[in-house]
């Protein structure tokens, strides 16, 4: 059996800076919620990002979650998210009882359509937030989106889940809404197993969210609780490897900008084969590498990914829609083009491995595999 390829898989700091980090936990007998590595944590990644607040979370989806309770979603409120994502931006829209609307991609970015979103707002004027994604590492029209959001006075969430470190006209995704959602799961740019973060400029409402992701425990000697409490901090082990893994991720971003090139310069000459477009004004962190097939293409996705398969290495498909999702289905969908975009990139895309552990060997044998097919 060949030596099994990621998709993308996590990758410790050479230099041991995690561990580092963790050993102060230990040593400090500090190792559960809370503590100096996950201060740390939130002001390192504040600083990075160029914002006011961070708060340090259990998992992206917990961030999500808080950010759609700062934001004041009760039941029966309606949010715009965008369609092509992975189901933990949208699950806690339910969690709330409130009413996802799905907002179709555009082809420049595939990312939330500003204009679909103009059209969800006339259909319903009275949305109470918009998450918007950053899919794969590429900023969306945040601009646009910010624009459309002031304008009807609704607050944007940017789920930056995939896109830490990419900008936007030299601004870092998850600063531009409201609120911005950062993800440290096993498979991102950087990791602490798991985890996320919330970042804004409101520190108010990020203080709310601190006392709520705590089982909002009121300031007394006894237990005592006015509101429903979640347990969505982050632990400070957690905290040191993520403050570890923050040491290196502009050196991940190079690496995976690499092998996003390696890809593009070697399928070229494939008119069939065509690599997710970056967008003027921005630096894509490039968390995975994604190619899109033509339609007229004799090799379709499941070709490539069969064919990687067989020599144990992992591709996925593109994220399904949320709204062709059977759990989703009943909820409205806004789109532009009669065939949706969305749609489409699901039909055509391939994920390619884009781990920071491959060698070049590593990544000769994927494209050779892939050329192979044409």
């Amino acid at each position: 059996m060949n030596k099994r390829i990621y998709l993308a898989s996590p990758n410790m700091s050479k230099e041991g800076y995690e561990q580092k980090y963790i050993k102060e936990a230990f040593d400090a007998n500090w190792i559960t919620t809370l503590g100096e590595n996950v201060n740390k944590f939130e002001e390192e990644i504040a600083q990075y990002v160029g914002i006011k607040n961070a708060v340090a979370l259990s998992s992206g989806t917990a961030t999500i979650h808080m950010a759609l309770k700062a934001a004041g979603v009760q039941k029966g409120d309606i949010v715009f998210c965008s369609t092509l994502t992975f189901s933990a931006t949208t699950n806690p829209i339910i969690y709330e009882n409130a009413t996802p609307v799905y907002i179709d991609s555009e082809e420049e970015t595939w990312n939330m359509d500003p204009v679909a979103l103009e059209k969800a707002f006339e259909k319903y004027p009275n949305p109470k937030a918009v998450i918007a994604v950053h899919l794969y590492g590429t900023p969306a029209k945040i601009d646009k989106i910010v624009e459309i959001c002031k304008k009807h006075n609704t607050t944007l969430i940017e789920d930056a889940a995939e896109s830490l470190g990419s900008t936007f006209k030299g601004k870092h995704t998850g600063t531009f809404g409201d609120y911005g959602v950062y993800s440290f799961n096993g498979n991102k740019i950087i990791t602490t197993s798991g985890g996320g973060m919330l970042v804004s400029e409101n520190e108010e409402r990020m203080q709310k969210v601190r006392f709520w992701s705590t089982q909002a425990r009121e300031k007394a000697r006894h237990y005592e609780h006015k509101e429903i409490g979640y347990n969505y901090r982050m632990s400070n082990i957690l905290a040191g490897i993520g403050r570890g893994q923050l040491r290196v991720l502009d050196e991940r971003i190079e690496e995976k900008t690499q092998i996003y090139n390696t890809y593009k310069e070697a399928f070229k000459d494939i008119k069939e084969i065509k690599m997710q477009p970056i967008p003027e004004n921005t630096v894509v962190n490039h968390w995975l590498s994604v190619m899109t097939l033509e339609p007229n293409s004799k090799v379709k996705p499941l070709d490539i990914m069969e064919a990687l398969e067989k020599e144990n290495i992992e591709s996925r498909p593109v994220w399904k829609p949320m709204h062709m999702q059977p759990v989703f289905k009943d909820y409205d969908f806004i789109k532009v083009k009669e065939k949706a975009v969305s749609e489409d990139l699901f039909d055509r895309g391939v994920c390619l491995p884009s781990d920071t552990n491959m060698t070049k060997e590593d990544m000769e044998r994927i494209i050779n595999i892939i050329k192979g097919l044409f």
